[in-house]
């Protein structure tokens, strides 16, 4: 895969991070807690809108995990646009690190709450900044035309 493409593909998963951060930490709010309630009816199926991100406990962990898969998002963004091309191993080596730690604490701890959906929901954000990463760049930089 060429550099271009990696940090495309990177890119994306940065911001499809960061806006389902926005999502998560809008919960807070009450009256923005639809979407929210959806993705925890799809985690918890069937969809019958029995779980709630309604209680104060639960809007502020929507705030608090919202707020950092924000950051998150957007340190993977930085990572990709500004390090990968003139340090990749070492923005390959931070990126692994990052998110399969969160894959196996997210996921594992999701099986644990009985949300056994959303591990199967984070290979799909584990495969989006994985897979552009986890071959190293050719020594040439990986062709960046």
């Amino acid at each position: 895969m060429h550099l271009k493409t990696r940090i495309a593909w990177l890119k994306t998963g940065s911001a499809i991070t960061i806006g389902f951060g926005v999502i998560i930490a809008a919960a807070a709010i009450p009256s923005l807690q639809a979407p929210t309630g959806l993705l925890l009816d799809l985690v918890y199926l069937p969809l019958d809108g029995a779980p709630s991100a309604g209680g104060s406990a639960a809007r502020l962990l929507s705030a608090i995990s919202g707020g950092v898969l924000v950051g998150w998002g957007l340190m993977m963004w930085l990572l990709a646009t500004t390090l990968y091309a003139k340090e990749p191993q070492l923005c390959r080596r931070i990126m692994l690190t990052s998110i399969i730690s969160w894959f196996v604490v997210d996921s594992s701890m999701s099986i644990a709450a009985g949300a056994i959906l959303n591990a199967f929901f984070n290979i799909g954000f584990l495969l989006v900044f994985a897979l552009p990463v986890w071959n190293p760049l050719p020594s040439h930089g990986g062709n960046p035309a």
